[in-house]
């Protein structure tokens, strides 16, 4: 077997248990189309986005940029700033995560128990993502301070490296059939990342995005939303490895359809996944049964669910944003129980 599907069995810091993230097949047709989820929670910090986190540091030292004992920077939802928080760790510096109030309160408490210093940018009630204020805030601060770096994930093409290595694990554990690899889009980092990589060995397969409804990188209309750590709020900057060249299709998801997918996926299966792999799932289950026989789909899911226990998964938080939608969830899990077992 490819050694990339693989962790070594014994390791000596956190980061080495990055990588070789399982897949799990969460449907098949009756004509054996299949959906294939990567399961990045497995990665250390339960989230894709450590893999850049590294990676953006690692650069950073290569080119001078991060010298020994400095500070790392970065505007964070929190799987970013949880992946800094433990390089920052390792490898000797100090991490100060820029943040609102947007973000899981686990994301927040989780990065503090790592050592990072928190920055809030919204006062305590105040629940709106303020992605573009997080970024301005955290671009003075670092040039205000000596020997800080500012990883700006957005534009970093750093990002996009430290997802390479998805497309070799995909490519070596399906024999390089992948017909579709379908996943969200904030940064662009994790699906133009693994999806550019990708095409290099299986020129065929189909990129397709995922935003948040109200995300504008896809396109008007803008407003709030609630899916955390992806798409792009209006004021804020559409990311630079946000690739329109590569993209196929790009679509947009709803809340509510999104946080349904989750709690259905998780009764369903036993498997929980964060809000944005919610979105991703719904709209991947959604076109399973019209593609053509035999196709295989991998459908990135960046996060578990354990982070969102406190508001995906809770009705209370549900309800008091009108997000609690039990039609959404049975017509999710039906479709789940037609699939699953056909």
């Amino acid at each position: 077997m490819d050694r990339v599907l693989h962790r070594p069995p014994i390791v000596r810091q956190v980061s080495e248990l990055i990588g070789a993230t399982p897949l799990f097949e969460l449907c098949r047709t009756q004509d054996d189309s299949r959906l294939l989820l990567k399961l990045e929670q497995f990665n250390p910090t339960g989230t894709a986005k450590i893999r850049m986190a590294r990676q953006m540091v690692v650069d950073a030292e290569e080119r001078g940029l991060l010298r020994p004992g400095g500070r790392i920077v970065e505007s964070t939802s929190g799987n970013t700033g949880l992946g800094l928080a433990v390089v920052a760790a390792e490898r000797g510096y100090t991490f100060t995560a820029v943040v609102d109030h947007h973000a899981a309160a686990d994301k927040l408490r989780a990065m503090k128990a790592l050592g990072a210093e928190l920055v809030y940018v919204a006062d305590e009630g105040d629940e709106e993502l303020a992605t573009a204020a997080r970024e301005e805030y955290a671009e003075r601060l670092a040039a205000e301070t000596a020997g800080a770096y500012f990883t700006e994930q957005h534009n970093n093409p750093a990002n996009g490296d430290g997802y390479r290595p998805v497309a070799h694990e995909l490519h070596a554990a399906l024999d390089g059939r992948v017909d579709i690899l379908i996943g969200a889009v904030g940064t662009g980092g994790g699906l133009f990342g693994t999806g550019g990589e990708l095409r290099r060995s299986v020129p065929g397969v189909r990129i397709v995005g995922v935003e948040p409804k109200g995300s504008i990188a896809f396109g008007p209309p803008a407003h709030d939303y609630y899916q955390s750590g992806t798409g792009t709020p209006e004021g804020a900057t559409i990311g630079a490895m946000v690739d329109y060249d590569l993209l196929d299709e790009g679509v947009k998801v709803g809340d509510v359809e999104a946080f349904a997918t989750c709690r259905a996926v998780g009764r369903r299966t036993g498997l929980l996944i964060g809000g944005s792999a919610g979105g991703v799932v719904y709209e991947a289950l959604a076109r399973l049964s019209a593609l053509p026989p035999g196709t295989t789909m991998v459908a990135l899911v960046n996060d578990g669910g354990e982070k969102y226990l406190d508001t995906v998964f809770d009705d209370d938080w549900m309800a008091a944003r009108d997000l609690l939608d039990p039609d959404a969830e049975r017509e999710v899990e039906a479709l789940l129980a037609k699939l699953r077992h056909t």
